[in-house]
């Protein structure tokens, strides 16, 4: 197994914990670094494995999934991610990323003092299109959902948010099969990564049973700080 690869599948693993205790985050933890190691594990091979735990998140939480939810964030989500191409396609990234990051930040502030954010039919129609948006042109999509779950138990955040990124990846695998970039390369990229995704997700049992006590919360808000931090210092000093 080469340097990278070690690399690679260690990120997959950590990544996989998080999100399989937070219900979001792998992106997060993955993307900049497996941008750093192979580059073409990106984009194909990182939505696959996303496609897959979200399968297997959804599953191992299905009773709890709030598919009312899930329906009104996809609403949003197709109108969003094409606004997102857009923005890809006509504005300068770096500046809009920081951007990006500043708002999520924002909101993460604001839901500690005077914004309570609740999961209504208007709110996800919204969280789906700033998903969709962010998403595709900053690539932090689930911030704008999980901020709206926050006050929800740990079950219905991770399940929920499981199916809106199934949702989501296999229509990014979808575009990404159309225009040639899911090949057999990147099929087997994610198969040899495969295996560690899978044991990330299984070692997520006991931390969401922790989290579960208390602590669903926290691990929303500070994955969503995370990750916006992350994105702004990338872009600034890139």
């Amino acid at each position: 197994m080469s340097y990278a690869l070690v690399i690679a599948a260690l990120v997959i693993l950590l990544g996989a914990i998080v999100q399989g205790a937070a219900g979001y985050g792998m992106n997060l933890v993955a993307a900049p670094i497996l941008a750093l190691v192979d580059p073409a594990l990106l984009p194909a091979p990182l939505l696959l494995l996303a496609a897959v735990h979200a399968i297997l998140a959804a599953t191992r939480e299905r009773h709890h999934v709030d598919w009312s939810g899930v329906g009104w964030t996809m609403v949003g989500r197709l109108p969003g991610t094409v606004i997102g191409v857009i923005i890809v396609a006509t504005l300068p990234q770096g500046p809009f990323a920081i951007v990006v990051g500043v708002v999520v930040l924002a909101c993460v502030l604001l839901s500690l003092t005077s914004w309570h954010p609740r999961p209504t039919p208007g709110a996800l129609t919204l969280g789906g299109g700033v998903g969709g948006i962010f998403g595709t042109a900053a690539t932090i999509g689930g911030p704008p959902i999980a901020l709206l779950y926050q006050h929800q138990r740990g079950p219905t955040i991770r399940s929920t948010l499981a199916m809106y990124f199934l949702l989501g990846s296999l229509l990014s695998v979808a575009a990404l099969a159309v225009g040639g970039q899911v090949d057999t390369t990147a099929l087997l990229q994610a198969a040899a990564l495969l295996p560690f995704m899978l044991l990330g997700f299984a070692l997520s049992n006991p931390v969401k049973r922790f989290l579960d006590t208390g602590w669903m919360r926290t691990a929303v808000l500070t994955v969503a700080s995370v990750s916006a931090a992350v994105l702004i210092v990338e872009n600034a000093v890139g």
